[in-house]
Order: structure tokens, then C-alpha cells, then sequence
């Protein structure tokens, strides 16, 4: 089994049109996911002491997830609306909350290592503590979401041993330049999600494909974050890069075909929309 942990970003999905609300993040959601496929896993991160903040603990116990190095903190958690156009997900109106005010301590570095990889995004706030970070992983994975200035990856890139990346819309040869040119500063592994033109990973060798699984779509948060959390664990633990990415593919299908990345959602009063 490949020991997961989860660093930095969470969120409550506030969705508008159902007047429902899901825990999530991409690093809750990762974590949550491979504990989900059999993997041992933790998060990391603060929560606010508020009803979202609840929410999202609560579904972290629900399912298993080590919260032991958690902070709950006084003030909002982290929060974001969320529309559905033909069941793929819009965002509107957000807040950081205390998420924002993250910072690890050596003995949160500590627990970091016992785990065989750390995941963490672009939107943990992470970045003041990547050396850190890094120095304390045994692997670290970070997913840069739709953010393709390299300017910004620059500065982190060196840092990270697996990189993700969201492109779609981009020519193959333009995906694989991309590739080539963040394993040239230092990842071992580079994974881009292009939507509904599928998947691409390189482990600086021959670059592997996987188009998506047909499925009935109800909603698409989460997809990419059940992709990276299913082709991880597969791929630490040994398995072929190609079978890692149709493993990963077949769980980015299950998740379109519910509501929120990972359920656990509860009703969420419309007089608050926009509101914290």
C-alpha cells in the first residue's frame, strides 16, 4: 500500500442550483480518494472553526482520513460557489478563509515523512514552505491546475518530484513540448489532463496516452482529482505507466457521475450565497 498525505488546500463547494454544499480541495480530495481505492491516507491543512469548517472534518473522519496534524483555527473556512452548465462546474464567488494561513512546523514535516508521498497544489498557499516541503517527502506531487506560465512553474518545479498539470485545449505537440519542458527542470514524472481529449504522462521516456472513458455526466468536480489520486498510488506502487493511466481514467468516470468530488454533501441555505 502507498501511504498518502494530503497538504494544504481545502474548500466547501457551494452549489448554487442545488442548494447543496460538498467538502473539497484538491489536497482533502486526493487524500480522500486514495484512501477510497485501499491507500492509507492523511490531510494536512487548517480549517475553520464555522459550519464549513465542520463539514469538511466531518467527512474526513467519515472516511477514514488521518486528521491528526490538522489545525482548527478561529475564522472562515475556505469556501466557493459552484454552477452546473450541462453538468460540467463553473466557480464563482470565493474565500480564501484560513486555509490561507498555513504554515508547517518541524514536527508537522516530521509526521509529513512518514508517508510515502505528499500531494499539495497551487492553490495551497504553499509556496513560502516548498524547500521545506520537498526536503521533508519522500515524494512530493504538486498539481499546478490550469496555470501554464512558466515563470511560475520555474520557481517550484525544482522542488517536486511529480508534476500535474490541467492544458486542454492545446495541440499534442504543444502538450508535449510542455512536458518535456517541466521534466527538464527537475520532476520525474509529468501528468497533463486535457479534458475531454483525455491524458497524457511522460516519465521522461516515450509519452503515454489515455483518452476518457464514456460515462454519463452529472458533474465533473472532482475528475481530475480522482485522475491524479488513482494514477498515483498505481504508479508508486509499481504499476506500468499505461495501466496507472486507464486505472485513473476508469475512476475520473465514476466520479462525473455524481455530485460533489466525493460526497458527504449537505443542505446549503440559499440566503447565504455570496455571503461567508
Amino acid at each position: 500500500m502507498v501511504q498518502v498525505i494530503g497538504v494544504g488546500d481545502n474548500t466547501v463547494d457551494r452549489y448554487l442550483d442545488l442548494r447543496m454544499m460538498y467538502p473539497g480541495g484538491n489536497a482533502v480530495n486526493v487524500a480522500v480518494l486514495a484512501q477510497r481505492y485501499g491507500h492509507p491516507a492523511s490531510y494536512l491543512g487548517w480549517l475553520g472553526d464555522d459550519a464549513h469548517g465542520r463539514l469538511i472534518l466531518d467527512a474526513l473522519h467519515a472516511e477514514s482520513v488521518d486528521t491528526s496534524h490538522c489545525r482548527v483555527v478561529g475564522g472562515p473556512n475556505a469556501w466557493n460557489d459552484v454552477s452546473l452548465v450541462d453538468g460540467d462546474r463553473v466557480f464563482g464567488a470565493y474565500d480564501h478563509g484560513v486555509s490561507a494561513e498555513i504554515a508547517l512546523t518541524e514536527d508537522d514535516l516530521c509526521f509529513i515523512g512518514q508517508h510515502d508521498v505528499t500531494h499539495t497544489s497551487i492553490y495551497s498557499h504553499i509556496e513560502r514552505d516548498i524547500e521545506r516541503l520537498s526536503g521533508a517527502s519522500q515524494v512530493l506531487s504538486f498539481d499546478f491546475a490550469d496555470r501554464s506560465d512558466r515563470d511560475c512553474f520555474s520557481a517550484l518545479l525544482p522542488w517536486v518530484d511529480f508534476a500535474l498539470v490541467s492544458y486542454p485545449g492545446h495541440s499534442e505537440p504543444e502538450t508535449e513540448d510542455l512536458m518535456l519542458w517541466i521534466l527538464a527542470q527537475g520532476p520525474a514524472v509529468a501528468l497533463v489532463t486535457q479534458g475531454q481529449e483525455g491524458a497524457m504522462a511522460c516519465d521522461g521516456g516515450q509519452i503515454h496516452r489515455q483518452g476518457i472513458l464514456k460515462t454519463e455526466v452529472v458533474d465533473t468536480l472532482g475528475a481530475g482529482d480522482a485522475f491524479a489520486a488513482r494514477f498515483l498510488v498505481e504508479w508508486l506502487g509499481g504499476v506500468p505507466i499505461p495501466v496507472a493511466l486507464e486505472a485513473a481514467a476508469a475512476s475520473a468516470a465514476e466520479t462525473c457521475g455524481h455530485y460533489g468530488a466525493f460526497g458527504h454533501g449537505l443542505p446549503f441555505p440559499i440566503e447565504l450565497i455570496g455571503r461567508k
